[in-house]
């Protein structure tokens, strides 16, 4: 299972890259709500990292300078890798969500819902993208595993 979860998490790292690639190619083309929304998608990868690691975290739609979304994805990723080399994923865990509501949940379903979440917004990144005339990027799991 941790195989499949790493080469799940090594998917969502490489298409996070591809879409800071292609915005920043086409930045002078692309809205706010589109870098919003690849800035939401690492922050939050960063928030849920860092409730499982005990670290301080990110705001959720805190804009990071464009420059730095690279090595936040970098740094996410790693983070994410060292969680599942580490980690009990089956250990439940206890961490506030932003509006200070307390949860549980297993540290699998927590990295988890960082690959489905990346993989939402990067649907609606590339809806908006082709709306400004990009061609959107292809981040269908299969063509990343072909």
């Amino acid at each position: 299972m941790k195989e499949k979860l790493i080469d799940l998490l090594e998917y969502t790292y490489h298409f996070n890259k591809e879409m800071i690639e292609i915005i920043s190619e086409n930045i002078s083309k692309t809205d706010e709500k589109t870098v919003s929304l690849i800035n939401h998608t690492l922050n939050a990868q960063q928030i849920w990292n860092s409730r499982i690691l005990g670290e301080t975290s990110f705001d959720v739609w805190q804009i990071n300078p464009f420059e730095a979304l690279q090595e936040i994805n970098q740094q996410n990723f790693n983070k994410s890798i060292e969680i599942v080399e580490k980690f009990d994923l089956n250990k439940r865990i206890e961490y506030q969500n932003s509006r200070g509501a307390k949860f549980e949940n297993e540290i699998f379903d927590i990295l988890f819902q960082i690959i489905n979440h990346s993989t939402y917004h990067r649907g609606q990144i590339n809806s908006l993208l082709k709306k400004c005339g990009v061609e959107p990027v292809l981040t269908d799991y299969i063509f990343y595993k072909r």
